[in-house]
């Protein structure tokens, strides 16, 4: 059983914008929090959704596989779009909604934030000929930029390797970590990322201007930490499901019980981690 999403997937209207709009939230009043678990596209109504089939991929609201109520959120790649995963003609894979607070009437939410989901992604990611970039797939993404051009951003990667991490930190395009899981830290393997099962991611994202920073767990277990630098206190928007480099020729990815929370600080976020909801 599956919803499909054509019927509210909303063609963008306007080409990327000449600037970046990072800002602080005007918000002042009590913590907020975003839920859902797929259930009706009305939660993403006012929101920009990729139309299913671009990109040489879909989406739709599925029952196949579920955390949480009837649906997920299932998406997939069709075909690869390139041959390899750079040059002038290279696109990635995008099939999801967006989550725009820019355009709630309380506007952009304040950070830090604790944001926490379920993904089950059965996907093969290969280590592509010398001069090409390896194949990645992108759980998160996360933006303080308001405009069409999510200038900056830190996302949640998985490469060949297995590990998942951190991505464009401390700075846009760049990878230094204050801890990171990988086969050094973990020499027999355990904190790979499980595929074609069902795996609690949790971020924790601060945009302060100063002093800000990201950690990443799965499964409650911390494995990445690092400094984050751009942003001005907010995060305006974010995107979950599928977002994968082009070279890859097939993938299926499902996200299902997603929250993005206004925290106090990471003494709060380490509680919601190690608990249920």
């Amino acid at each position: 059983m599956a919803i499909t999403i054509y019927a509210l997937a909303i063609v963008s209207v306007s080409l990327l914008s000449a600037c970046a709009d990072i800002s602080t939230s005007k918000y002042e009043g009590p913590l907020r929090s975003f839920e859902t678990s797929f259930e009706s596209i009305s939660d993403f109504k006012d929101f920009y959704i990729v139309p299913p089939g671009d990109y040489d991929s879909s989406h739709e609201f599925s029952s196949e596989k579920v955390v949480d109520g009837v649906f997920a959120h299932k998406a997939w790649i069709v075909a690869a779009r390139a041959s390899d995963n750079d040059g002038i003609d290279y696109s990635p894979h995008r099939a999801y909604p967006t989550i725009q607070f820019q355009k709630t009437t309380e506007g952009i939410y304040r950070t830090p934030c604790l944001i926490s989901l379920w993904v089950n992604l059965d996907i093969n990611l290969i280590d592509r000929t010398k001069g090409s970039i390896d194949d990645w797939f992108s759980f998160v993404t996360l933006t303080p930029d308001s405009s069409d051009n999510w200038s900056r951003t830190v996302i949640v990667n998985i490469t060949p390797d297995g590990y998942i991490r951190l991505a464009h930190v401390p700075r846009q395009g760049e990878q230094e970590y204050l801890y990171q899981v990988d086969s050094v830290v973990d020499p027999p393997g355990n904190l790979k990322f499980a595929y074609r099962d069902w795996v609690r991611l949790d971020i924790y994202i601060d945009f302060s201007a100063a002093g800000g920073y990201a950690k990443l767990w799965q499964n409650g277990v911390l494995v990445s930490h690092a400094m984050v630098e751009g942003g001005e206190g907010g995060l305006a928007q974010a995107h979950f499901g599928l977002y994968a480099s082009a070279a890859i020729p097939s993938g299926t990815i499902y996200n299902d019980k997603l929250r993005i929370k206004e925290v106090l600080d990471e003494t709060e976020a380490n509680a919601l981690v190690n608990s249920s909801w």
